[in-house]
């Protein structure tokens, strides 16, 4: 498929379930496969890609659903595409396409991504870039909606019985959550990494 490569996808990145809303805006150059797209969520988002993920899509007018990641041949054939594989703008073709990605399949983290625009580069801009969002990421492995919920309540309440390991736990997490605020994020903060890194360190 021919590509313009001064174009860029505007993306909405919603974290299913979360109420106030957790979710980011970014642009991403067109160009991009879906692993590619992996990456730059999870950097937005602020997870640690630690575990698998899919993209789930269902074409227009298909009954079948397409599914998009890192194939798991460990237990017979899959029908997962590998991610870097597929370019985004073959499904991605105009604005308001939606699809599902789901993050880790033990707390199963699904997020909404819809195509909000194409549009061109500006000049002197470096792509991928966050340019909205609210809420910040809920720490990794915490257990899901469930489990994050739990967290919050007990974060709460300093005299709660949990309290005090909840707060060793974040502190000693890989990414160190002490102090976590579930309402901190500002996109300014955001650092994209180079997917193709990402890619050779994973799997080479």
């Amino acid at each position: 498929m021919a590509q313009n490569n001064n174009l860029i996808h505007q993306f909405k990145i919603s974290l299913i379930g979360t109420e106030p809303a957790i979710w980011r805006r970014i642009q991403v150059p067109i160009k991009f496969n879906f692993w590619d797209l992996h990456v730059a969520i999870q950097d937005s988002m602020g997870w640690l890609d630690c575990h698998l993920h899919e993209f789930r899509l269902r074409p227009k007018y298909k009954r079948k659903i397409i599914r998009i990641g890192i194939p798991d041949n460990e237990f017979g054939e899959t029908s997962t595409i590998p991610g870097w594989d597929v370019p985004t703008a073959e499904f991605f073709i105009e604005p308001g396409v939606k699809l599902i990605y789901e993050y880790d399949f033990g707390d199963s983290w699904q997020h909404e991504i819809v195509l909000e625009g194409i549009i061109l580069k500006e000049k002197g801009v470096k792509y991928p870039q966050c340019i909205g969002g609210e809420g910040a990421c809920p720490p990794e492995d915490c257990g899901g909606l469930p489990g994050y919920y739990n967290l919050l309540e007990i974060l709460a309440n300093p005299n709660h019985p949990e309290y005090e390991d909840e707060m060793a736990w974040l502190q000693g997490h890989l990414k160190d959550y002490y102090p976590y605020d579930p309402n901190e994020f500002d996109p300014k903060d955001v650092r994209f990494c180079n997917s193709k890194k990402r890619w050779e360190k994973a799997f080479m």
